[in-house]
C-alpha cells in the first residue's frame, strides 16, 4: 500500500491532572470502579518522530535513566506504552513503521499524572498525522486500539475536561472550565497504579454531578474543595512524603487548593495567580532541590 512520505514532527503529550478521584465501586474482576474529573496541562512529555528505513526508539530527558531494558525495547513486546501504540497501530492501518521515534521524558514515572498514557495518546496521533489517517472517517479500530493499551489512553487522545467513569468511560466536559495557574510537585518516589489500588481500603462513594457551567472560577474551587481523592493514604504507605508535599502546597500564599493527583506520588496546587506560583515554586525547590517541581497552565496544553 502506497503512503505519504513521513516528515520530522514533534507532538506534546500533557500531564493528565485528576482534579478529583472517588471511589465508586468494585467490579467481580477486581477493578475499581472511578469517578474521576480530569484536565491537562500545558506540562509534559515530547515524541519527536523522524523519516527513517526502519523503526527504532530512544528515550532522552532527565528521566531518561529510570526505565528498564524491557521499556527500552523497540519492538512489539517492548513495555513502553508508546513503542506498544506504535507497533499496533501499523499493523492494525497496515502502514510500515517508517520512523525513528524518541521519547523526551520530563515527567516523572509512575507519578499519577498519566505520562505513560499520554505517551501512548501521542505516539496515535502523530503516526495518524503523518499516514494521513482520518480517525472518524478511516479508523474504525481506533477505540479497540486505545483500550486495550489502557484505561487513560482514550482521555488522553481527546486531551481536553472530561470525567471518567466506571472504569474507563469518559465523558467530556463542556462546561467552560477555565485556565488556571497550576504547581506540580513530585517527592520523586515512584507510586505503582496497581500496588496503590491495592492498597486501599476505603469506602465507596456516589456519583458526583460536575456544574453545567465552571466558568466562575470561585464556584469551581468551591466544587473541587467538596471532593477528594480516595488513593491519598494508599499512596501515602507507598510514598509517605506526599503529606508532606500537600502540607507545604496548602502553607503557599495564593494556593486555592492542593491534591494528589491519580495514584500518586505527584501532587498539584490550583493558584490564584502566576505570581504567588512563580514564589511557591521557587520556595519549595530552595527547601527540597531533589523534588521535582514544576509550573504551568491547567487546562492550556499546547497539543501537537
Amino acid at each position: 500500500m502506497s503512503q505519504p512520505s513521513l516528515r520530522a514532527m514533534t507532538v506534546f503529550a500533557p500531564a493528565k491532572i485528576n482534579l478529583f478521584l472517588h471511589i465508586t465501586g468494585r467490579r467481580d474482576d477486581g477493578y475499581h470502579m472511578l469517578d474521576s474529573l480530569v484536565a491537562f496541562a500545558d506540562i509534559g512529555d515530547k515524541l519527536e518522530f523522524e523519516p527513517a528505513s526502519s523503526f527504532s526508539f530512544n528515550i532522552k530527558g532527565p528521566f531518561a535513566g529510570s526505565f528498564s531494558a524491557k521499556d527500552k525495547d523497540a519492538s512489539p513486546d517492548s513495555g513502553n506504552l508508546a513503542v506498544r501504540a506504535a507497533w499496533e497501530l501499523s499493523r492494525l492501518a497496515r502502514r510500515d513503521l517508517n520512523c525513528r521515534l524518541t521519547l523526551h521524558k520530563h515527567l516523572p514515572l509512575s507519578s499519577g499524572i498519566g505520562g505513560g498514557s499520554s505517551d501512548a495518546a501521542a505516539t496515535i496521533w502523530g503516526l495518524m498525522e503523518l499516514w494521513g489517517i482520518n480517525a472518524k472517517n478511516t479508523a474504525p479500530y481506533m477505540d479497540d486500539l486505545m483500550n486495550g493499551l489502557g484505561a487513560d489512553v482514550p482521555v488522553c487522545m481527546e486531551c481536553k475536561p472530561a470525567m471518567i467513569c466506571g472504569v474507563s468511560k469518559v465523558k467530556p466536559v463542556d462546561a467552560g472550565m477555565l485556565e488556571m495557574p497550576v504547581l506540580l510537585v513530585n517527592p520523586v518516589r515512584s507510586c505503582g497504579t496497581k500496588d496503590v489500588f491495592m492498597q486501599y481500603e476505603g469506602g465507596f462513594r456516589p456519583t458526583v454531578d460536575v456544574p453545567a457551567d465552571l466558568s466562575d472560577k470561585d464556584a469551581f474551587l468551591d466544587f473541587l474543595r467538596a471532593q477528594h481523592n480516595d488513593l491519598t493514604h494508599a499512596a501515602m504507605s507507598h510514598a509517605p512524603e506526599i503529606a508532606d508535599v500537600l502540607t507545604l502546597l496548602d502553607q503557599q500564599s495564593g494556593c486555592a487548593l492542593s491534591r494528589m493527583s491519580g495514584s500518586g506520588a505527584t501532587c498539584f496546587g490550583l493558584f490564584d495567580d502566576e505570581g504567588a506560583l512563580l514564589d511557591a515554586a521557587e520556595k519549595i525547590s530552595l527547601a527540597h532541590p531533589k523534588w521535582w517541581v514544576r509550573g504551568g497552565t491547567l487546562n492550556r496544553p499546547v497539543r501537537y
